[in-house]
């Protein structure tokens, strides 16, 4: 039943007004000209945790030691429904003693009695305070994709864009694009399926995985949480390691082997995290003549994604790499 249902059955001389109240389960009050509670419903007593006593012959100003002297509701009874036939969803908030904040649609309409032409009111509030929070929830998610959307997109053109193509045929320019592009795929997938945060152990055995478990060793350290803005980053330096591993590194020959460990430290009252990468019994390391994306991507990921540095050691035994970043755990 509606306001306009219920202002019909008010005005039948047949139906009985505080029966007609009761069955509705919204809060319902009905006010005489001077704004004092001629009756209210059993919704309104439940809902706002109130006695008949309490109610029934006083303003409703000054009920519940004047929870409801509310400045938007006073100018609704007082200025809009003397204009206005009828005034719905007017949303009202405000801090209920007994129930705390509640966001209110107050709905209203002008009762006038044919027997002898004296005016009340009919008010109906409905509690929406769940519904606006789901609402605004739903906001800041959408505002939360299209910034991830945004910012994937932005990964994916610099990718395209930084790539080495000077001496590389159009296959191999291809796969690496590919390879990165499904490192960053995977870590938005780890990163949504984690909301907030990801685990550093996750993000590691996914990156590892095709590897083989006989080909690397994990010395996990203590758990430490990612936050999302460092998941693309992390991941796009562990693609670039295990891709140099494969091509030139200990992946490229029977036997070879990657460990891996981190730890953690406290530096100037924050968590640092430290990431050792160390490659054995592949070929022969040299230092590169010249730096490329690979490198650069590295550094990049570890300086502005993760905001902490990269030190990389080619040794003769193999490829050594030290990260430290600022972490939460």
């Amino acid at each position: 039943m509606n306001l306009e249902d219920l202002y019909r059955l008010l005005r039948s001389e047949h139906v009985q007004a505080q029966g007609i109240v009761d069955t509705l389960e919204e809060p319902l009050l009905v006010l005489d000209q001077g704004g004092s509670v001629l009756t209210a419903n059993r919704g309104f007593y439940e809902t706002f945790r109130v006695g008949r006593d309490d109610t029934v012959g006083r303003s409703l100003f000054e009920l519940g030691d004047g929870q409801w002297d509310i400045p938007e509701l006073r100018r609704l009874v007082g200025e809009i429904i003397p204009r206005s036939t009828a005034v719905v969803g007017y949303e009202v908030a405000a801090n209920f003693p007994t129930i705390g904040p509640r966001t209110m649609l107050v709905s209203a309409r002008r009762l006038v009695h044919p027997d002898n032409n004296s005016t009340s009111v009919l008010i109906l509030f409905e509690d929406v305070t769940d519904r606006r929070h789901s609402e605004a929830q739903k906001d800041i998610l959408l505002a939360e994709t299209r910034h991830r959307m945004k910012n994937l997109l932005g990964i994916i053109r610099s990718l395209a864009n930084q790539g080495d193509v000077e001496g590389r045929s159009a296959k191999d320019y291809r796969d690496a694009f590919l390879g990165r592009l499904q490192a960053v795929t995977e870590a938005e997938t780890l990163a949504l399926a984690g909301s907030a945060e990801a685990d550093l152990s996750a993000l590691v055995e996914q990156s590892l995985k095709a590897a083989g478990p006989d080909r690397y060793r994990v010395i996990a350290g203590p758990a430490v949480r990612l936050s999302q803005r460092q998941i693309v980053p992390m991941s796009l330096i562990l693609h670039e390691l295990v891709t140099n591993a494969w091509k030139y590194g200990a992946l490229s020959k029977p036997g070879g082997l990657i460990h891996l460990g981190w730890r953690t430290s406290e530096e100037e009252g924050k968590a640092i995290l430290h990431i050792d990468w160390r490659e054995e019994n592949g070929p022969p390391v040299t230092p590169p003549t010249r730096s490329g994306f690979g490198c650069r991507l590295i550094d990049l990921s570890a300086v502005q994604g993760l905001r902490g540095s990269v030190e990389l050691k080619y040794e003769p035994a193999g490829l050594r790499v030290h990260i430290a970043a600022p972490v939460e755990f």
